[in-house]
């Protein structure tokens, strides 16, 4: 080996040695380092105080009363009605002459509403009066004449043809005076018949004439409604009995009144295939006539289950629900079967036994196992 190539061996050699010296330093270094940032780590986490116990979560539950059945509402929607709502007329033509009351008054039953003008038939009544007093006066001569008559035949001074004509005057002036009351009479009637007067107590729904307008016998004036005893008249399917409808309820709107069959007609409806059924209730506020309403009968379902609010149920596995139910402390699910759904409530049967609790709100905000505290019990 020649001296130069002895030279690059050495160089070579060295070099290698100084590198490995140097990885050794920085591997040195970097385990001391490692070595006092984990013993710092460690004395911090050990100055930190450890965290506070989640409280357990308080729910409130019921306990599971079995019952025997539900009911179902079947509503059969139909129009209230007024009891009464009749057209009045006169009997009489004439000139109107007053008309007191106007379309939504309230009116009392034998308050007046119409009059018609009266001065001829007050002319004819006391024309009338005027020929009965002066009938009534020669009536009064003609008995007179009657009672000298009597006494000359009786003493043979006069003949029976003049006793006979004495009669018959008394008897004409007699009945010229029941003619004459006979149409006094009748002026009489058709002054009561000039006053419209209110049958019943209701209200007036509608106005078709005006003062001063002539007006013919019959022409209707006002519509009057009775207002106080509302009717709702229904379609009844044939499936229902009659012994169905005598207990029911009737939904107006917002409000729930009950309601008493008043008549049941004994056809049937040649467009709905229903019989017509006419039931009474007491008026309620905001009633309007005309507006739709809806009886409601309770069909009864046989089937053993209990009542649980809607918040308790929880979505499971497909098409399964499931409640929470506290057994100890710790919450198991159990799957129910919903039957029925009223307002905020279910009518369920499923995996549980009477007496047990369920959570009756709040479920999704825990799970199956957890543990829990009771904090307040229905039932």
């Amino acid at each position: 080996m020649s001296y130069a190539s002895k030279t690059t061996f050495l160089q070579k050699a060295m070099k290698r040695l100084l590198q490995s010296m140097l990885t050794l330093g920085v591997m040195f270094i970097a385990g001391t380092a490692l070595f006092f940032g984990v013993t710092l780590l460690g004395e911090r986490a050990a100055a930190v105080p450890d965290p506070i116990a989640a409280p357990i979560t308080q729910v409130s539950v019921s306990r599971i009363v079995f019952e025997n059945g539900y009911s179902v509402p079947r509503r059969f929607f139909g129009q209230i009605e007024a009891s009464e709502n009749v057209n009045l007329s006169f009997e009489l033509s004439g000139r109107l002459e007053t008309l007191d009351f106007q379309e939504g008054d309230v009116i009392a039953k034998g308050d007046e509403i119409a009059r018609l003008d009266t001065d001829l038939l007050e002319a004819d009544a006391k024309r009338l009066t005027a020929t009965q007093a002066a009938a009534a006066a020669q009536l009064t001569f003609a008995k007179t004449r009657l009672e000298r008559a009597l006494s000359l035949q009786k003493r043979g001074f006069t003949s029976q043809e003049t006793l006979d004509q004495a009669i018959a005057a008394r008897d004409e002036l007699e009945n010229r005076i029941a003619e004459t009351q006979a149409s006094l009479d009748a002026v009489t009637i058709n002054l009561q018949k000039s006053v419209l007067r209110a049958p019943f107590p209701g209200q007036i729904a509608a106005q078709d004439a005006d003062v001063s307008e002539t007006v013919s016998a019959g022409q209707n004036l006002v519509t009057l409604m009775k207002t106080d005893q509302p009717e709702l008249r229904v379609g009844i399917p044939l499936s229902i009995d009659v012994s169905d409808l005598t207990s029911v309820t009737v939904e107006i709107a917002d409000q729930t009144v009950p309601a008493t069959l008043k008549r049941l007609r004994p056809d049937l409806d040649p467009i709905t295939r229903t019989r017509t059924a006419i039931f009474t209730f007491e008026p309620v506020s905001g009633l309007v006539f005309g507006q739709t309403a809806a009886v409601v009968l309770n069909k009864e379902i046989r089937a053993s289950g209990t009542w649980i609010e809607l918040d308790a149920l929880q979505s499971g596995k497909g098409s399964i629900w499931t409640v929470l139910l506290v057994e100890g402390e710790r919450l198991h699910p159990a799957a129910v079967e919903i039957l029925h759904v009223d307002g905020a409530r279910a009518f369920v049967r499923g995996s549980f036994v009477e007496g047990m609790h369920y959570v009756t709100s709040g479920a999704h905000l825990v799970v199956p196992g957890q543990q829990v505290s009771v904090i307040a019990a229905g039932h």
